[in-house]
């Protein structure tokens, strides 16, 4: 029982993908942040960047929050101020789903768009500028704020740790890289023998959710050094991986975490024993309208490239 929908927010599931399991030894499981309130992973850092500016006294009623955002931190930020009696306004892609805009707008927040062609980059300059321009906007800036991946530390690491505490890696989707960076130091430290695998998009590919650091743009709470690889694939390979999860292990889960389990079997595909956790960042509610389950991506080759490093 919780006494607040935000202290609901983790402790989501561990879940086993037998299904998925490339040979014996092999086990691969699944760690279902789409159970959080509003369906994402986000949910934990946005929690934890609007406490942690309340607890520097930055945000106090008078201030609107700001964020660049594909669409689920902005979700999860509206969610957290509309509990907290915040203003938020967030900018974001043109392009993005249309549920994304619903549920923003159910929660009450103002939307600014920037092109599709420019991505979450484009968004990221317009919050920028506007954060510049008039300072009733604070702008927590997940890419570069500390309390991203410590929530991830406080959080997500260790509960991972107590589900399974014989994991050997951890395979994340590179956004803002929180997830990776605050995760993978807190399994490190309990074993530094685990690695740290990203998952992210070829260059000039687009996979939601998911950023190409060929693009030319590094979050700055992204420490690559902590990584032991980085699998770089098509879209279409975590779009076809994505139905795969529904029809074989009826994982309804968003596109990204197609692409976190085409790279764990990646992975897999080198060792004769392992104990693999994908974190699957959402649910597929917000992709209903991209007609992704509806698609026939049997005969679509494997499109896993890119580089893998140890």
């Amino acid at each position: 029982m919780y006494k607040d929908i935000i202290d609901a927010i983790g402790n989501t599931p561990l879940v086993e993908l037998p299904t998925f399991s490339p040979k014996r030894g092999i086990r691969i499981f699944a760690k279902l942040e789409g159970h959080n309130p509003t369906g994402s992973v986000k949910d934990r850092i946005a929690r934890a960047m609007v406490e942690q500016a309340e607890k520097d006294g930055v945000l106090t009623p008078d201030r609107t929050i700001l964020e660049p955002t594909s669409g689920n931190t902005g979700i999860s930020l509206a969610m957290v101020a509309r509990r907290k009696g915040y203003r938020l306004k967030v900018v974001m892609p043109e392009n993005v789903s249309r549920e994304r805009i619903d549920l923003l707008t159910a929660f009450g927040a103002e939307i600014e768009f920037s092109g599709a062609d420019q991505g979450t980059n484009g968004a990221i300059a317009i919050a920028q500028t506007m954060a510049a321009a008039d300072s009733q906007y604070l702008m927590l800036y997940q890419y570069g704020n500390a309390a991203n991946p410590l929530a991830h530390y406080e959080t997500t690491g260790p509960e991972i740790i107590r589900d399974l505490p014989e994991i050997t890696h951890f395979v994340a989707g590179l956004g803002t890289g929180g997830t990776l960076m605050g995760t993978g130091r807190r399994l490190k430290e309990y074993n530094p023998d685990i690695k740290v695998i990203a998952a992210a998009p070829q260059p000039d590919d687009h996979i939601q959710g998911l950023r190409s650091l060929e693009e030319g743009f590094v979050p700055p709470i992204l420490d690559l050094s902590l990584l032991d690889g980085r699998i770089m694939l098509k879209g279409e390979e975590s779009f076809r991986m994505t139905a795969e999860l529904l029809r074989k292990e009826s994982v309804f889960a968003g596109v990204s975490s197609g692409a976190v389990l085409a790279t764990a079997l990646h992975v897999a595909q080198r060792l004769d024993s392992a104990n693999i956790v994908c974190l699957f960042a959402d649910g597929g509610w917000k992709y209903l309208s991209t007609q992704l389950w509806t698609k026939d991506y049997a005969t679509l080759q494997d499109a896993v490239e890119g580089t893998l490093w140890w």
